[in-house]
């Protein structure tokens, strides 16, 4: 019988999405978590794996459009139709379709094969990863739950059937689908593959540095050269076509209702101040070369994170929420990095950021740099945050005047950092000068909080070692 896949709720509140790109055409045989259409959300790209096993018997909707939650979006015909004789399997006697299982074990382990995001930060379904003989956090119980849940042999059957006189039922199990490991002479998994096509990298050219010897996503942006992904060096030739006209949806759809939604209802008041970050560099550099960050990015984005949330404790006010009735200061700092993607502007947050040591949080940024630029970012990443910064001097921008998240009362932008004349004990030096700028709701943050949070921040970015206090 045909069963119809309704498009989920992949995040909070979420009402529609697009469809992006079918993984499968009608005439497909899938199996259980094998991936069925890549969609776009408001915040990211979500893949959908198959919760059932069959052919797909029709796809209900077009590449490009969107579609309500709660909308069919495809058809599968299994192999169970009406009428047919239902057979117990021996390993399954409560005849759930996952033997060996409780409901409330196998529903766990759909979760965490559908919507887990493995050691490396990547989207990893049932079926999808490395080579078998890579491993990860989670892939001790994954293994346990494919042997309790993989097909009875022909020898386990024939004992099956002579200790019930029944036969197995093949397809009440349901098998993870893993590629075989001769099918990958390079061993990435496939969000690896689709970073590397978007970064224009041959993977044969990449040096792997995983465990089981696969190309991790740190190798593909380290073999681009990261620091140049968004540096266009070549002039492109004028379009023939005059004009071309897009709907609005998506991600540029969200951002535009938040830009709105912001500046219409938050008094924005911005502040500047120039900053000598010779010794912030000084600091970055040490950092790099110490072995205790080994393996880990460091840069000036990271120093400057470190002197927002030191700057946060002792003026709490910037860290807070307004409504017309009510204002909450967060004494927790889920703290935004505005990202810029191929697919437009948006803002992760580090969850519980005043928490980590400076080794910790290092490694969160960078994980959700990478991440924001593969389109991977979950919706629960991108919600709650209390405090952002915007890094505009990966752009070569001096400074700007950043806009308000939605909700929240501050962000600070952080300029390039070049070389610059500076006064030094009444004498011009050459030092590595850059400028912060920091936007406040001024309904709650009155001028005087704001000069002294900035203030403090410059601080920091002057003389990283304060942090030590």
């Amino acid at each position: 019988m045909a069963i119809e896949f309704e498009l989920p709720d992949v995040g909070e509140g979420l009402t529609e999405a697009e469809i992006v790109e079918w993984r499968v055409k009608i005439g497909d045989t899938v199996n259980v978590n094998d991936v069925l259409v890549e969609i776009e959300t408001a915040k990211s790209l979500v893949e959908l794996p198959s919760p059932f096993e069959g052919k797909i018997a029709n796809l209900l909707a077009g590449e490009g459009e969107t579609v309500e939650v709660g909308s069919a979006i495809l058809s599968i015909e299994t192999a169970d139709s009406p009428g047919s004789e239902v057979i117990t399997d021996p390993n399954d006697p409560d005849g759930d379709g996952h033997p060996g299982l409780t409901s409330e074990e196998f529903a766990e382990a759909e979760r965490d094969a559908a919507s887990t995001v493995d050691s490396e930060g990547g989207a990893n379904l049932v079926g999808y990863g490395t080579a078998p003989s890579a491993q990860s956090r989670r892939s001790g119980r994954r293994r346990k739950v494919a042997e309790r849940t993989k097909p009875a042999t022909e020898t386990e059957v024939q004992q099956a059937q002579a200790a019930k006189a029944k036969p197995a039922h093949p397809k009440s199990a349901r098998p993870a689908s893993v590629p075989a490991a001769s099918a990958y002479p390079i061993v990435a998994k496939p969000p690896i593959r689709k970073l590397a096509r978007d970064l224009e990298v041959e993977l044969s050219q990449v040096q792997a540095t995983g465990l089981a010897g696969e190309i991790t996503r740190e190798d593909v942006i380290r073999h681009a050269e990261q620091a140049k992904l968004f540096t266009n060096l070549e002039t492109p030739s004028w379009n023939p076509v005059r004009e071309e006209t897009f709907p609005v949806k998506g991600v540029r759809k969200q951002i535009a209702q938040n830009m709105v939604k912001s500046m219409f209802t938050a008094p924005h008041v911005t502040l500047f101040v120039d900053v000598d970050a010779t010794r912030t560099m000084e600091y970055v550099k040490r950092l790099k070369s110490s072995p205790d960050f080994a393996g880990v990015k460091v840069s000036p984005l990271l120093l400057v994170a470190k002197a927002v949330i030191w700057a946060i404790r002792r003026n709490p006010t910037v860290n807070a929420t307004w409504t017309d009735t009510e204002y909450t200061i967060k004494h927790y700092v889920n703290l935004g990095i505005a990202a810029a993607t191929p697919r437009g502007l948006i803002v992760p947050n580090i969850k519980d950021a005043q928490e980590l040591s400076m080794r910790e949080l290092a490694g969160a940024l960078e994980k959700l740099t990478i991440t924001a630029r593969e389109g991977k970012t979950p919706p629960a990443d991108q919600q709650h945050g209390t405090f952002t910064i915007t890094n505009i001097g990966v752009f070569g921008m001096d400074a700007g005047t950043p806009v308000l998240m939605p909700g929240e009362v501050g962000i600070v932008a952080f300029g390039t950092v070049r070389p610059k004349p500076w006064v030094v004990n009444d004498e011009v030096q050459v030092r590595q000068v850059t400028t912060l700028a920091a936007s406040f709701d001024h309904r709650l943050v009155d001028g005087d909080v704001a000069s002294r949070f900035l203030a403090d921040v410059a601080r920091i970015v002057e003389e990283p070692a304060l942090l030590l206090d």
